[in-house]
């Protein structure tokens, strides 16, 4: 009786839905045609065979005020979030990756002066180096998110728009491609803007594939390069406080400070960086760990908005580099 159940649940939740009843739906086929030269009667095929399969839409519902915000957090959050980020295996595997597409780092690395153990780093956090890309079904899960009700209704039509702009202009089937279920693709996870705007054609082979290691490599300098990316410049080092909590000045990757003004506020080994600085704090279970970020530091933070991901990618390019 379970079996039977769990069957049917799998079953109604790849029933196909017909969007192109939706009124918003056939303004949006239009905007296709006129815009992008697409063809309607394909467009209405694609719309009308929707896969509803099983997803966290109500990640994007109408954000609710939390009522517990005025608790404090536990302590031990980088502990937890680094651990699943920042292990012996996923340092081993980017050793290998690295070693396994030596020629298209070099190349790379050339090209864009981005440090291959960054560009490893970012697959590593993002993929598993490929490993692990997604199960869902992008077009039909940006259809589902852009015209089924949530607060980020507007994002995912752009999103939807740009994917099926690339599946012309890259020749590819939009409902062969898998990825996260919030549309983002490959072994780098972009989503359908950046996809359009930083991918490289890296193998010359006339298409940008994010599936395949080398567009992925270059992709992925390319995006750090024209974010900012200094060549040659550090991105973070830990400092020294009075104290085992730090909570007198503001921290994060958007807050920048005049190293003039932290005297107290030391690094633990020399560090030549004559930039601004931002204070970022590792809550750790018995102390917070305290850093200096730098210009490059704020550029990774360009990829994920987040302190959290920007350190666990730095901590893990640089295990990654005293392995090479």
């Amino acid at each position: 009786m379970r079996i039977l159940l769990i069957l049917l649940f799998l079953f109604i939740s790849v029933q196909a839905k017909d969007y192109t009843k939706k009124a918003e739906v056939q303004r949006f086929i239009t905007s296709l045609v006129n815009q992008y030269k697409m063809d309607r009667k394909y467009l209405l095929k694609l719309f009308s065979n929707v896969k509803e399969y099983h997803m966290p839409i109500r990640k994007y519902s109408v954000k609710k005020k939390n009522k517990n915000t005025h608790k404090k957090s536990k302590h031990g959050t980088w502990d937890k979030y680094s651990k699943f980020k920042i292990n012996p295996s996923r340092v081993k595997q980017g050793v290998r990756f690295i070693k396994r597409h030596q020629k298209a780092f070099d190349d790379v690395e050339k090209q864009y002066g981005i440090p291959k153990e960054y560009i490893a780093a970012i697959i590593g956090v993002e993929t598993v180096y490929g490993g692990n890309v997604g199960k869902y079904p992008v077009f039909d899960n940006l259809v589902k998110l852009s015209f089924e009700k949530n607060r980020r209704n507007k994002f995912f039509k752009n999103q939807l728009k740009k994917f099926l702009h690339l599946s012309k202009t890259q020749s590819f089937n939009p409902k062969n491609v898998k990825g996260s279920y919030a549309g983002a693709i490959g072994l780098v996870q972009f989503i359908p803007s950046n996809y359009e705007a930083y991918g490289v054609d890296y193998d010359k082979d006339g298409k940008i594939t994010l599936q395949k290691a080398g567009d992925a490599i270059a992709s992925v300098a390319n995006y750090f390069k024209q974010n900012g990316w200094r060549r040659g410049e550090p991105v973070a080092t830990r400092v020294k406080y009075e104290g085992n909590r730090f909570s007198r000045l503001k921290t994060g990757y958007k807050t920048t400070y005049n190293r003039a003004n932290l005297k107290d506020i030391t690094p633990y080994s020399e560090w030549n960086y004559k930039g601004k600085v931002r204070l970022l704090k590792l809550n750790k279970k018995h102390y917070d760990e305290l850093w200096y970020g730098a210009k490059n530091f704020f550029v990774i933070t360009r990829y994920n908005h987040s302190t959290y991901y920007a350190m666990s990618v730095y901590q893990l390019a640089q295990k990654i580099k005293a392995k090479l």
